[in-house]
C-alpha cells in the first residue's frame, strides 16, 4: 500500500464517491484512481466501498474504519512536513487566518500587524466568511488558525479556545428619538426598524434569544454581514443598527451615529479560537494566538491539543 492509494480513497469520498471529479482534483485518470482503490482493497482483504456494477455507492462498514485510519496517516504525513518546513525555516512561512469580517476588520489589524513585526518574512493570508466556512477552511487545512463567535463549538474535530468576551451596541442617527431614553428597551427597539447581522454572523442568535424571551417580533428590516454595511443604512435613516461593540470602540468609527451600549439587553458573546485536531502548528501559529489574547498561551493550546481537559476548563 502506498499515499497515492490513501489520497485516491480520501478524494473518492471528499468528492461524493464521483472517481471521475476524484481523478480531476488529483490531475490523474478515473481509471488510474479506480485501479489504486481496488490493488488496495485486494491488499487489505476488505472492500472499502459498496459497488453497484462499476460505479461506487457507499463506504462499508470496514471502509469507514480504513478511512479514519487513512485520514490519521494523511494527518500525520503533512505534519511532518510542517515539522521540516519549521525547522528548515523557522521565521518564514505563510499564516492563514480564517475568519469573519467583523474580526478581519476590527480584532486582527493590530495582532496581524505585530505578527509582522516580530516575523517579518512571514505572509498573512486572511479567509473571510461566514463562521461555518471558517471551521470548514481549518478543517481542510485551507487555513492555520480559525477565530470567529459562532459554530466552531459543533466541530469535534476542532480544539476551540475562549478568545475574549464582546457585546452588542445600538447605533442610532442623531437625534432619534430613542435617545432620549436614559435606558433603551427591548420594548423600545421591538417598536422600531432595525438593521443588524444575518442569523449566522456575530452574535445574531443572542439577539434573536432575547426578544423571543420577553414574545417580542422584532422588525428586522435589514439584514448584513459586515458592520459597516449596517452603519451605512442607519445613517440614511433606515432604522437602528444593531451591531458588535469593536465596531464602534472609538470615534472614528461611527461619525455621525450615535452609539449607545446593549450589553444589558443582548448579553455577553465569546469569540473563540480554533485548531485542527492533531495538526502541528509552527511557531509563528502559536505566537499569534498569543497576541490575540492574553487568555492564550502556547502551553494552553498544547495541553488543549492534547486533549487535556475540556476546552473551556483550560
Amino acid at each position: 500500500m502506498n499515499l497515492h492509494q490513501f489520497r485516491f480513497v480520501l478524494e473518492a469520498v471528499r468528492r461524493n464517491l464521483n472517481l471521475t471529479e476524484a481523478a480531476k482534483a488529483l490531475h490523474t485518470s478515473q481509471p488510474g484512481v479506480s485501479k489504486a482503490i481496488l490493488e488496495l482493497e485486494d491488499e487489505l482483504g476488505v472492500d472499502i466501498f459498496a459497488r453497484h456494477g462499476k460505479r461506487i455507492k457507499r463506504l462499508t462498514e470496514p471502509g469507514q474504519h480504513v478511512l479514519r485510519s487513512i485520514e490519521i496517516i494523511m494527518r500525520e504525513v503533512a505534519n511532518l512536513k510542517r515539522i521540516g518546513e519549521q525547522y528548515a525555516a523557522q521565521d518564514s512561512g505563510t499564516l492563514s487566518i480564517a475568519t469573519t469580517h467583523t474580526q478581519a476588520r476590527y480584532v486582527l489589524p493590530a495582532p496581524v500587524a505585530r505578527l509582522r513585526q516580530l516575523y517579518p518574512k512571514v505572509g498573512i493570508s486572511l479567509h473571510q466568511g461566514a463562521p461555518d466556512q471558517v471551521a470548514r477552511w481549518v478543517l481542510e487545512e485551507v487555513a492555520d488558525i480559525g477565530i470567529a463567535t459562532e459554530s466552531l463549538t459543533q466541530y469535534p474535530e476542532l480544539v476551540t479556545l475562549p478568545c475574549y468576551e464582546w457585546q452588542h451596541a445600538l447605533v442610532l442617527p442623531p437625534g432619534h428619538p430613542l435617545l432620549q431614553r436614559e435606558r433603551i428597551g427591548l420594548e423600545d427597539l421591538a417598536q422600531a426598524p432595525l438593521i443588524t447581522y444575518h442569523p449566522t454572523f456575530t452574535g445574531r442568535t443572542r439577539i434573536d434569544q432575547a426578544f423571543a424571551q420577553r414574545g417580542l417580533a422584532p422588525n428586522i428590516v435589514l439584514e448584513a454581514i459586515d458592520s459597516d454595511v449596517i452603519k451605512t443604512y442607519v445613517k440614511l435613516g433606515m432604522g437602528v443598527g444593531i451591531v458588535a461593540e469593536m465596531a464602534v470602540s472609538g470615534d472614528e468609527r461611527t461619525p455621525e451615529l450615535a452609539v449607545r451600549p446593549a450589553g444589558h439587553l443582548f448579553g455577553t458573546n465569546v469569540a473563540r479560537v480554533a485548531f485542527k485536531r492533531g495538526v502541528y502548528l509552527r511557531q509563528f501559529v502559536l505566537r499569534f494566538a498569543e497576541l490575540l489574547s492574553e487568555r492564550l498561551s502556547r502551553d494552553l493550546i498544547y495541553k488543549a491539543l492534547e486533549g487535556q481537559g475540556h476546552d473551556d476548563q483550560l
